[in-house]
Order: structure tokens, then C-alpha cells, then sequence
């Protein structure tokens, strides 16, 4: 099913934002990169969103930002906190449609061995199952994520960060990094691509609310 766009030009009648605080919340990482889609139209190149995500993403910038700095705002979009004491068993987790059977079938006891899972594990589990779902990584590459996002990602200490999924002759690698990143790769690196914790934490915690 084609995703509901919306274009430029409508979201800032719409919105009654200006085309500067919008690109400035794309600098402060408020708006993701992969949210501005450029497509062809009979005018030219024209930028478009997803229409669902970038409504609520404005909806929630403009009711918070008077009270917060951008940078504030940032921390906040990301703000897990009220799931702190979330834990879901794995039929929950099924029935929610967080993630695919086979995604749980296959990484489930890797990401969070027990009686159920946290929203770390969750999310860990989410990003994996958005790659294979984008047919961007295989299973054997999906392994190696889980066990480095399970083992790598306790030592940002709740501060945001990105992932880069990249290659080389072949060999894939992923990268975590404090966001906003700003890695510079060598002619021979391919990202295959560039995820913003912020942005799966906000479409993971809609899944569960």
C-alpha cells in the first residue's frame, strides 16, 4: 500500500509553520533525514512526507516548545521514561504488532531471555524487525544487530543515539553513535542505512499506547 504524502507547499499552509523552523527542527534532529522524500511531479523535484508522521511530529514540536529548548524538546520526543516498568509477554507482543512472528520466533530469547520483555528489549527487537521488513539486512545480519544493540546500547546510559549499518567488500558493520552523528566513511563504505533512536522510540511508544 503507497504511504499518504503530503507535500511541502501543503504542510506549511496547513501547519502554519515557516520553511525555516521546519528545516531548523530537521538540523536539531526534531524532524528525521528520511522524512523528506524527494519526488519527481510535472513542476520538477518536489519534497513530500509522510503525512501521519510529520502532523503529529508538529502537532507535538509546537504545543512543547514554549517550554522547552529545541535540544530539550529532542530529549523529550525520547523520553522513555513512563515505560519503565513496561514488561510484555510474547503473546502481547504478537498480538500489539510491534514485531513479526518470525522476527520473535528467531531473536526473541536473544534480545531478552525471561518472562517477558522491557521497552529496551522491545525497541531492540523493533529496529531488527523495521531492517528485515525493508529487506536491508539478512537473518545472519539481524543476529549480529541484536547481540550489538543488547550488549553495546546500556552504555549510553538513556542519551540518544544512531545506528549506521554499513558494508564493505561484503562485510557488514554496524556503528552506534551519540546523536546527532557526524561519521565520514571512506570511498569503499556503503551505508546501507542511518536510523535515529529518537524516531523508532516515538513509532514504537504509539504501539504502545
Amino acid at each position: 500500500m503507497e504511504q499518504d504524502l503530503i507535500s511541502k507547499k501543503d504542510l506549511l499552509d496547513l501547519t502554519g509553520i515557516s520553511y525555516g523552523q521546519l528545516y531548523r527542527w530537521k538540523r536539531k534532529q526534531l524532524i528525521p533525514e528520511e522524512w523528506f522524500i524527494r519526488k519527481a511531479t510535472f513542476t520538477g523535484q518536489e519534497t513530500f512526507f509522510p503525512k501521519k508522521l510529520i502532523l503529529a511530529r508538529i502537532h507535538n514540536i509546537v504545543n512543547m516548545k514554549e517550554d522547552l529548548s529545541l535540544d530539550e524538546l529532542a530529549g523529550k520526543l525520547s523520553d522513555t521514561s513512563s515505560f519503565s516498568t513496561l514488561i510484555l509477554t510474547s503473546d502481547q507482543v504478537i498480538e500489539r504488532n510491534i514485531v513479526s512472528n518470525m522476527t520473535l520466533d528467531k531473536f526473541g530469547e536473544a534480545a531478552g531471555p525471561g518472562r517477558g520483555y522491557n521497552f529496551d528489549q522491545l525497541l531492540h527487537l523493533y529496529i531488527v524487525d523495521t531492517l528485515l521488513g525493508n529487506g536491508e539486512l539478512n537473518l545472519d545480519e539481524a543476529e549480529l544487530l541484536i547481540q550489538t544493540l543488547r550488549v553495546k546500547t546500556p552504555k549510553f546510559d538513556g542519551k540518544v543515539y544512531e545506528l549506521f549499518f554499513i558494508r564493505k567488500m561484503g562485510i557488514s558493520s554496524f556503528i552506534l553513535a551519540l546523536a546527532p552523528a557526524e561519521l565520514l566513511f571512506d570511498e569503499g563504505v556503503r551505508v546501507v542505512t542511518r536510523l535515529h533512536l529518537g524516531n523508532l522510540i516515538e513509532q514504537l511508544k504509539g504501539k504502545l499506547t
